[in-house]
């Protein structure tokens, strides 16, 4: 993939510089306390109040876990979808994640709809995830139906950022035709070629990625692979300095 041939021309970005909460033009709520699949013990709220678990801080979207009870749950959250979506692309988000055992941050893609059937059979595009209890270690993964983590055979590559949970670092997915990058800082650590090009055959159970996909944002605590919480939590933020999304001029 000759991604440095390809002229980038910013199409989408949200840079958190106006108001006090995330614009509701850009971003979309999605609220529940059901675990979300990963037995994640946060209800994800769309407060826009004094409690507001989404909000701007001197220029950055903070999403903030805090230890509260909810809806019969200990943790209140986070989770945002972007109202606009994308055929390929590079996307950039520039954030630094929580520290604490127990937090799960996640920057991520999923299918506007269901193309080729229920997840993951339309496809999973993770930029950037994190745990707590592996600090400082950045996964990128993809998830179809031939290859998830549910088979144990999911494509992911690890990246230790030392700085991660201290600094702000640029989180980034190249989305192409010809495949799937992923890279800190500008610095490649995860690759995945479109392997239908050489053999259709194997169709979109290995590459599901010629539909339109939007962005997530969010906080988890705990669950399946967040892990156990550190008694003392109260509260975590995942900030958030900028997304910008570009597309090929071609």
């Amino acid at each position: 993939m000759n991604l440095h041939a390809k002229e980038w021309k910013l199409v989408w970005s949200d840079e958190f510089n106006e108001g006090a909460l995330p614009s509701t033009e850009k971003w979309r709520y999605q609220t529940g306390g059901h675990g979300w699949g990963n037995n994640e013990l946060e209800f994800y709220t769309d407060r826009r109040d004094e409690n507001a678990n989404a909000f701007i801080e001197e220029g950055k979207l903070i999403l903030e876990a805090r230890k509260e009870a909810y809806n019969d749950l200990l943790y209140t959250s986070a989770r945002l979808n972007s109202r606009e979506s994308w055929i390929y692309g590079r996307f950039v988000i520039r954030a630094r994640v929580p520290e604490m055992e127990g937090t799960w941050p996640a920057i991520w893609m999923m299918p506007d709809k269901a193309t080729y059937g229920d997840w993951p059979k339309s496809g999973e595009i993770d930029i950037m995830e994190h745990l707590g209890r592996m600090k400082n270690s950045i996964h990128c993964t993809l998830h179809t139906e031939a290859a998830n983590h549910m088979k144990g055979n999911q494509r992911t590559s690890i990246t230790e950022v030392k700085t991660a949970t201290t600094e702000f670092h640029d989180y980034r997915v190249d989305w192409t035709p010809e495949g799937i990058c992923g890279f800190v800082d500008d610095v490649l650590f995860f690759s995945a070629e479109n392997e239908t090009l050489a053999d259709p055959e194997k169709g979109h159970a290995y590459w599901p990625y010629d539909q339109p996909f939007h962005l997530i944002l969010n906080l988890a605590i705990g669950g399946n692979w967040g892990g156990e919480v550190d008694p003392a939590l109260t509260n975590q933020r995942l900030e958030i300095d900028y997304v910008r999304v570009y597309q090929c001029e071609d």
